[in-house]
């Protein structure tokens, strides 16, 4: 039994990996939310609620005292410059936390793994933040690790001992299964969105020649799953934490959807040079956002978002490793057809 803290607990994937974590009955948890824990919401056993601003590092650091695991949900895009994400990480190091999993939860972007420069995120910048928290986690152990090895270095020459101030893995399962079964829920907390390729209308918008372009798709279950057995992991975590479920192209997305669906899929074809230049000349975008764009700004961002997704689709952005997939190489992922085939059994 380890004890952990949730990091903007109260968001809905975090209150998936909550459940399972509750189910094993081995852990104290900590939920941190900026809310006030609703009094009429059903209190579970081994969860405490914390009622926090991320403001304070050394307030928080207290409330992590004794704390073996962080994992932070903290929305990026609304995070200023980072400070509440900061503050948690520094608090982590201050209470002696051993693992840390920063606010992740979706892409890889490949090419910002070593570098993690803002530049990386051009095509979703709503991920900046992710890249400067990578950097910052980074600098921190090597920071430490130099100091380290120089300390041992003035007592023993000989020795090449290197130790990281907080371990950390950046939990990546790519694009979520669950969004594709709008208006239907299929979870017991993540709400579908409408997605560019959209089951529930048999229509689709991707980028011109991008049919090949690789995606990951992942049901949020098979995420709370991993996290919980992640969390019991006896060896290191992987920095880089690819969880991969199914991955196909694009092409094969739609061939997929138009098995399930019974029917042809009306797909346009965007051309990238428009997205790039901010025009999305469709005859249609996703209205049904994700929940944390509140729906009075999601309309007027709506265009950004379809453009980013695609762009990044097609650049491969959403196409994760499978570290986590080898470490747990016992665990039986949902096979994506079958979910989708019984999501969409016996709908219009």
């Amino acid at each position: 039994m380890v004890k952990i803290a949730i990091a903007a607990g109260s968001g809905n994937v975090a209150q998936e990996i909550i459940d399972v974590l509750v189910a094993t009955k081995k852990h104290e948890i900590l939920l941190l939310s900026r809310k006030a824990r609703d009094v009429t919401a059903e209190i579970r056993a081994d969860v405490t609620w914390v009622h926090t601003n991320y403001e304070d590092p050394q307030k928080l650091a207290e409330i992590l005292h004794g704390v073996h695991t962080v994992l932070s949900f903290i929305v990026v895009h609304s995070d200023t410059d980072n400070k509440s994400q900061k503050h948690l990480i520094d608090a982590a190091v201050e209470a002696g936390v051993k693992r840390f999993a920063p606010s992740e939860w979706a892409s890889q972007l490949r090419n910002c793994l070593l570098t993690a420069h803002r530049s990386s995120f051009e095509h979703m910048s709503w991920f900046n933040g992710k890249a400067e928290i990578r950097e910052y986690l980074k600098m921190l152990n090597k920071d430490n690790k130099n100091r380290v090895a120089s300390t041992i270095g003035e007592l023993d020459k000989s020795a090449n001992v290197y130790l990281e101030v907080l371990e950390y893995s950046l939990f990546q399962p790519g694009f979520f299964w669950n969004y594709f079964t709008y208006p239907y829920k299929t979870s017991n907390h993540v709400a579908p969105i409408e997605t560019p390729i959209d089951f529930n209308t048999r229509r689709a918008l991707m980028v011109d020649g991008s049919d090949d372009s690789r995606i990951t798709l992942t049901t949020v279950q098979d995420i709370a799953n991993i996290v919980a057995r992640a969390v019991e992991y006896d060896g290191e975590w992987p920095v880089v934490g690819g969880i991969k479920g199914t991955e196909l192209t694009m092409g094969q997305l739609i061939a997929l959807g138009e098995n399930i669906r019974g029917g042809h899929f009306a797909v346009e074809r965007l051309k990238a040079e428009d997205l790039e230049a901010g025009e999305v000349k469709a005859s249609w975008l996703p209205k049904a956002g994700h929940p944390s764009f509140p729906p009075e700004q999601f309309d007027a961002i709506s265009a950004m978002l379809l453009s980013g997704i695609l762009l990044g689709i097609s650049a491969g952005a959403l196409n994760v490793s499978d570290e986590w997939n080898r470490l747990l190489p016992d665990y039986k992922f949902t096979q994506a057809e079958n979910f989708l085939t019984e999501a969409w059994r016996g709908k219009p």
